[in-house]
């Protein structure tokens, strides 16, 4: 079984254009995140699924220089950029991440991999945001390459095209859904980017960590958080883009 990690990224968010290529510390905020997901020792690939737009071409010069493979694709049909994606790639299995998660912890997305490739002939898609345990930024979705297909074929709505995945999981008399808890509840940080003030928290903890352990972790995370909780309130207020809307 092939498994596949597809990252969606594309240069013009609403929110904070161009944020996936924010710098911190002189490097992009994407390429710290594929630094990230190329220390995960259970998938076989990483691609960046971005979009035929001209404006999308610096993330194809930054996956030039680290020498990792992209699939160019629709825009707005992000399910059949992600679809395009994994037949090119000959997925069996597919790991979706977003490019707005730049401190994602490998070992949580290992965890998943691992749920998913033990318990295969019992779930079709296994993800750790069905109920929400994990900081929101951890978020991880592994689904079959049937799962995909059957969604590339028959989902019609807009949002379902747009979000890749609600046709699954919002299908639970179809497909057989499995949901991986935190040990604790942490869901209520937020450690992605969507807007300047997400961009800050971010900066700051890739500033604090990353020059002391570059692999550092989601407990390492928590840790400078309880070092310095008014952080929190940095983007607390932010609200997270509500499916369907």
């Amino acid at each position: 079984m092939k498994t596949v990690i597809i990252v969606q990224a594309r240069m013009t968010s609403t929110r904070l254009p161009g944020k996936v290529l924010k710098a911190v510390l002189g490097k992009p905020l994407l390429e710290y995140q594929i630094e990230r997901l190329r220390r995960i020792e259970s998938a076989d690939e990483i691609v960046i699924a971005t979009t035929t737009n001209d404006t999308d071409q610096p993330i194809v010069d930054l996956c030039n220089r680290l020498n990792l493979p992209y699939f160019r694709g629709s825009e707005e049909d992000v399910l059949a950029r992600y679809y395009g994606a994994a037949i090119e790639h000959r997925a069996d299995a597919i790991v979706r991440i977003t490019s707005d998660c730049p401190v994602i912890d490998p070992g949580v997305i290992n965890s998943i991999i691992g749920f998913y490739i033990e318990n295969k002939n019992q779930y079709d898609y296994v993800s750790n945001s069905l109920k929400r345990t994990y900081p929101r930024g951890m978020d991880t979705e592994v689904f079959s390459f049937h799962c995909l297909q059957e969604s590339f074929k028959e989902a019609q709505a807009g949002p379902d095209r747009e979000h890749v995945t609600p046709f699954i999981y919002n299908n639970p008399s179809r497909f057989r859904l499995a949901n991986v808890s935190h040990i604790e509840d942490q869901s209520k940080y937020r450690w992605t980017v969507d807007t300047p003030e997400d961009y800050e928290l971010i900066r700051r903890i890739i500033e604090n960590l990353y020059p002391l352990n570059h692999k550092f972790t989601l407990e390492d995370i928590l840790q400078l958080f309880q070092k310095n909780p008014g952080w929190f309130l940095i983007n607390s207020h932010v609200e997270q883009k509500i499916y369907g809307k």
